[in-house]
């Protein structure tokens, strides 16, 4: 299926001037900083557009870099909204300094509370569960909770992401909020330890590794593997989809880790009730729809459907641990990282 794009592109620059940035957007309409890059969101921007005859210009960027670019423009800043991946990144521009707190029944009733910011300053509008897979052909025992993932009898099979990724940090920080820090400290050594080669690579490149045979465990992100159900992706082909299984980890206690994807309302906002607008349709059930068929998330709304790939991964219980509070692990989840020797 091919979506109209009527959202007005403009590409970042970091030779570009605050001033001159504030310069290129006319009032009046949406200012949407994105670091989402998923060609399926087009008809997310131009349903909204098409709603409410409000237009959308976006600026795409890498998260942090979006985040630090808002910082920069400061007061001047032409943001209305931040939309990025991970609680974690939106904490991260919570703390910056760069999103405000709003008041919206809508969102307070359509976003479940852990989903949300404690100070209503970020909302999730999508969610993955970051889970195990394994080659089915090697691995007839796969670990059924994170903290097995972290038992010696998987030594030399685990592939997983580097330390500084934001999947890590915020898997490490939901241990630390489940189990505590000396807990979470000793599973992380384990699973250094259980390494089958040094950290390297994307969600993808983890899968890939079991084809590859570098490894036996891996951990992704659902709508990796989803997406390869859906359509040809490089390195995994779908008869190497057929040697790999699948584990939603800790279901018979905290439920299986949740990656979200979410955005705020900048601090300096020009077009608030615009902005609020455009958080209050993500969360109405036909965007909540697009995020599940277009991109093989889950919905951050309960009782939206699941796109077909995502829901032939099966049914799953999923830690509903508040990720504000999750969130404000991080430092302490980099340093366990860097005290255990996760590169």
């Amino acid at each position: 299926m091919t979506f109209s794009n009527s959202v007005s592109t403009l590409a970042v620059a970091a030779t570009i001037a605050v001033g001159a940035a504030s310069a290129s957007f006319a009032e009046g309409e949406l200012n949407l900083y994105s670091s989402r890059h998923y060609d399926t969101d087009e008809r997310l921007y131009s349903e909204f557009e098409e709603m409410t005859g409000i237009k959308i210009n976006r600026i795409e960027g890498k998260g942090d870099a979006l985040i630090e670019r808002m910082v920069a423009e400061g007061a001047n800043s032409p943001a209305d909204v931040l939309m990025t991946v991970d609680n974690t990144r939106l904490d991260r521009a919570k703390a910056a300094g760069v999103l405000q707190s709003i008041d919206s029944d809508v969102l307070e009733a359509r976003i479940p509370a852990n989903l949300q910011d404690a100070d209503n300053q970020w909302f999730a509008f999508s969610q993955r569960a970051r889970i195990f897979f394994y080659d089915k052909n090697d691995v007839t025992d796969p670990p059924m909770t994170y903290v097995d993932l972290a038992d010696p009898k998987y030594k030399g099979m685990v592939c997983h992401r580097s330390s500084s990724n934001v999947y890590s940090l915020t898997l490490l920080s939901t241990v630390i909020e489940n189990f505590g820090a000396d807990t979470a400290k000793g599973w992380a050594q384990g699973v250094v330890d259980n390494f089958a080669r040094e950290p390297q690579g994307g969600d993808t490149d983890q899968l890939r590794g079991l084809v590859s045979g570098e490894c036996d465990i891996s951990v992704s992100n659902t709508y990796y593997f989803a997406r390869a159900i859906r359509k040809d992706v490089d390195g995994l082909a779908k008869a190497d989809l057929e040697n790999i299984g699948w584990v939603f980890p800790a279901q018979s206690s905290e439920g299986a880790h949740i990656n979200t994807s979410g955005g705020g309302v900048a601090a300096n906002a020009p077009n608030k009730e615009n902005a609020i607008k455009f958080l209050e349709y993500l969360a109405s059930d036909s965007a909540q729809e697009y995020f599940a068929n277009g991109n093989d998330e889950y919905p951050a709304v309960a009782g939206v459907g699941l796109g077909a790939p995502a829901a032939s991964l099966g049914l799953f219980k999923a830690d509903d641990v508040d990720l504000s509070k999750a969130a404000s692990n991080i430092e302490q989840a980099a340093q366990i990282f860097n005290e255990v020797g996760w590169k």
